[in-house]
This record gives structure tokens, sequence and C-alpha cells, in this order.
């Protein structure tokens, strides 16, 4: 319509010189395609546009925001029950590019993370990962850049276009890194929480956790020293060296006690994370009034139950000898079939895998699920999760087959009431 009207305006003789026409068509088209660019989607002719493969959401976590799906550590350097091997990095480093452009911020660890030898490997690979990511997105930037500055087209388009430095990109989002420090039993006075935080923090090479998390509490078996938990965690606030705490393995109970005393301190508890999953529904559904209740986000840990809830495992079809998770899945799995088969019968219905479904339902509860991912495949498998939702008929239907379970998944021997 603007090239029509322009040409009827030109054609009538309104417009003599040669030169003018030429220019005024010229800013007509320019004009006309960069409005189909901005409201379409359209390209200009020989250019390019950064690409955003953004699709997980944000969602509120008491001050601060996270991404609505999270990334797991948990396997990264643990031998026992994951195989893990040094070998595995460059794989891991794909399943972690592919979740931070697909908009995964909230990536969650622990200094106990690593078998042995490779204690806290977990966070220094989650330091490495990040400031390479960081380096191939702003190469990616700069060759654009400097293939945007070198067109016609944009040299001609520049004035009305924003620089691609300015460009909305989820995928270069800031890292948020939710690491847990072990109650170990030598961690009995306040400052060592502090100290905790600081090695974490120089492992990951950065200044700040956006997540520093108590990994379990004491206080089934030490309660003496769960105070001086709580008054660390909130001094590492005070230090500076977090955006805000977090609990993990608290029940009600507890998670009402620390959150009295960190609002007497003014430090903001954020999220508590506990086993949640279809294989944990029974035990842990009151968590989520909870959290709403102290005005925290909910964080489930191990939604796919250790891989039970893939439909990769049955009786015939175990963890390897020796793994922990064969003789555990051995006995869980004939009293999880119920579940497991309407599980299948959801994920056909949709077109999705039966992880997949077994995530979106943790998503629909309003948890934060953090699923792990060690190959390119299982991120991919996680991200398919998102950008959709169970129906209320269907999450009704698995909380059923979920509260129906003879023998539910057993709970952290560190979890409390």
């Amino acid at each position: 319509g603007t090239i029509v009207l322009v040409s009827l305006y030109v054609d009538k003789g309104n417009i003599n010189n040669i030169s003018m026409k030429y220019n005024i068509f010229l800013i007509a088209n320019v004009i006309l395609f960069h409005w189909g660019q901005t409201a379409y989607g359209l390209n200009l002719p020989g250019t390019k546009t950064l690409s955003s493969t953004g699709q997980v959401g944000r969602v509120s976590a008491g001050p601060i925001t996270i991404s609505a799906l999270g990334c797991g550590t948990w396997s990264w350097g643990n031998r026992l029950l994951w195989d893990y091997d040094t070998s595995q990095d460059e794989e891991i480093f794909s399943a972690y590019r592919k979740v931070r452009d697909a908009g995964v911020t909230v990536f969650d660890t622990a200094d106990s993370y690593g078998t042995l030898d490779l204690n806290g490997r977990a966070e220094i690979l989650l330091g490495q990962f990040e400031q390479r990511y960081l380096i191939e997105k702003q190469k990616i930037r700069d060759d654009y850049d400097d293939e945007q500055s070198s067109s016609f087209w944009n040299q001609i388009v520049s004035p009305f276009q924003q620089s691609s430095a300015t460009a909305d990109d989820p995928a270069l989002s800031q890292q948020q890194v939710a690491t847990k420090f072990a109650p170990y039993p030598w961690r009995v006075f306040r400052g060592n929480m502090v100290d905790a935080a600081r090695s974490s923090l120089k492992r990951l090479n950065q200044d700040k956790l956006a997540l520093a998390q108590l990994h379990w509490s004491t206080a089934n078996y030490q309660p003496l020293q769960e105070r001086a938990l709580w008054e660390g965690i909130a001094d590492v606030y005070d230090e500076g060296l977090c955006d805000a705490i977090g609990v993990s393995n608290y029940g009600p109970i507890q998670l009402q006690k620390i959150s009295a005393r960190m609002k007497e301190r003014d430090v903001p508890l954020a999220t508590a994370q506990i086993q949640y999953s279809l294989m944990t529904y029974k035990d842990c559904k009151d968590m989520n009034d909870a959290c709403d209740d102290v005005g925290c986000r909910l964080i489930s840990y191990s939604p796919l139950c250790l891989g039970l809830l893939t439909g990769k495992y049955n009786l015939d079809n175990l963890p390897r000898s020796g793994n922990p998770r064969r003789q555990l899945f051995q006995e869980l799995l004939p009293g999880a079939q119920p579940l497991l088969n309407t599980l299948e019968v959801i994920a056909k219905d949709l077109g999705k895998s039966q992880s997949q479904v077994a995530i979106n339902w943790a998503l629909c509860k309003g948890t934060v699920p953090i699923p792990g991912a060690r190959t390119l495949k299982q991120a991919e498998e996680n991200l398919g999760a998102v950008g959709w939702s169970l129906d209320a008929n269907m999450v009704e239907e698995l909380d059923r087959a979920a509260l129906d379970i003879k023998k539910p998944m057993i709970q952290n021997i560190f979890q409390t009431k």
C-alpha cells in the first residue's frame, strides 16, 4: 500500500527529478521492509537476524525471578550413581549449551557434588561452562554485527533499527547458580557457612550466587547445629555473597521455623526444594501450601525419580549391576506399574515422551523442576516438557495414580517434617 501511494504521487508529476524519484522509491521500500521485519519477522534481502531459541519462561521465587525450568547437576562428577567420567565433559557442555539457549538460567548444584577426589566437580564445570558459553555467544554476536554492517540493505536501514547489542535475546540472560552447602559435622560455627560460600564461588570463578542453600536440616540428629547453620546462611546473604537463600529437604514444620528466623534477620527465603515427583507425591503434596504460606517457590528435584519415570526401565532392563539404582528399581517397579501405564497412555495421546509428561506434571503443580542433563539428547528431552500443559483431567488422573502407589519412592534420609 505504501509503495502504491508513493508511485501514484510521483507518477502524477509531483516529482520531476529522476534522482529524487529514485531516492523516494528507495526510502519507501526500506520503510516497508523494516515494518515487515518488525511486525512479521521478515528479513531484508541479504540480511540475517540473531535467532533466539528461548522457550523457557520465568517465575518468581521470593524477591527474585528464575527460569521456570532448571537443570540439576548432581550427576556431573558422580561416579557411583551416574558413571561419570571426565571424558563426558564435552557432551555435558553440549547439554548445557542447549538448555541455556532455551532460556534455562537456574542451575542447581552443591559443594558436595562429585565422588571422592571429584568433590566440587559440578561447581567447577558450571563455572567453566558459563565462561565458554558467553565467549561463544559473544563471537556469534560479533560475527552477526560484522555481517550486518557490511550489508548494503543494512547500511540503508540502520537509522531505523536498534543495534543488535540491545536486542532482546533470552539466551543471554544471566546464569543463576543455586548451590547447596552440606551441614558436615565439622561445620558447627556460623562462619563455616560463609567460608563454604566463598569456596564455592572460587570454584565457580564468580562473585555472587543467585541462591545459597542449606543442603539439609540437622534437626533430626543434631538440633544444636541447626541454629548455627541458619545464622551462617543468613550471614552469607549479609556478606553480599548471594541474592537470596533457600533450603533443601525441609518439610513444612521446619520450613516455617527457618522462615520466621530469616524474617527476623531480614533475609529473603526464596526457595525450598524437596524430592518431588509422581513417585513421591503421596508424601510431599503438603509442601505446595507450605511454600505458599512463607512466600517461597517450591523446587522439585528428581522429578523423574532417578530415571524410573522415563519408561526406559523395567524388570528386564535395569541399571547396571553395582549401581544402587538397580536394587531400588527392582523394589519400586512392580508397585509403580499402574502409574507407569497411566503415564504411557497420556504420553501417547499427547505425542510426548513419558519423561516430558512427568516433568510437565511437576510444572503444572507450580514447582520449578530441575531434571539433570548429561547429554544433548537428555537436554532436548527435558526441554520438550515446556511450551504446553497437561489439561486438568490429565493432572487429576496422574494424581490419582500417584496416590495409589503402594510403595512410593523412599524419602531423602535427611528430609524433615
